[in-house]
């Protein structure tokens, strides 16, 4: 029984799922085995002192997880809340949890390494701080999250 409890993110040998979410018009992968739950947007409770781009936290089942406006934290304009919007609550190991505002979930990915082209370091870009790689998913790009940037920095104001 015990050699069964893998993460389910491992289909086969060098392919890994990826949750596909769209943020201001743009596709973004999320490896879906940082992810613990995806919910519907619920009601923030403001924390005041902390960067501008938390924007606060929520209860989820008796448990206390702070969200984060990841369009803040990319330089985009924003969050425009509409009936797709979610959070997705992200399973961090020493940090715990940390929930993502998105404008709207979309599908599940499984990407080999041969569809993941990595980024170069050289993009100027704010958002590309972010992104670790992009996936092709047929004719659609994906641009990959580096959760461990998205997270490690948070401190950073």
């Amino acid at each position: 029984m015990a050699a069964n409890h893998h993460s389910m993110a491992i289909i086969e040998e060098g392919k890994t799922q990826y949750i596909v979410v769209t943020i201001c018009g743009e596709q973004y992968g999320i490896d879906i085995s940082f992810i613990d739950n995806i919910v519907r947007m619920q009601k923030i409770t403001r924390v005041p002192k902390v960067q501008s781009y938390f924007k606060g936290i929520i209860n989820l089942r008796g448990e206390v997880v702070p969200i984060m406006s990841i369009r803040k934290k990319m330089g985009l304009p924003l969050d425009e809340y509409t009936d797709a919007t979610r959070m997705i609550i992200l399973k961090i190991e020493e940090q715990g949890k940390l929930g993502i505002v998105v404008d709207e979930v979309r599908e599940v990915v499984t990407l080999g390494r041969d569809e993941i082209d990595k980024v170069s370091a050289d993009v100027r870009e704010e958002k590309a701080n972010f992104i670790n790689g992009v996936g092709k998913n047929g004719e659609e790009l994906v641009s990959l999250f580096d959760i461990s940037s998205i997270i490690d920095d948070r401190e950073i104001a």
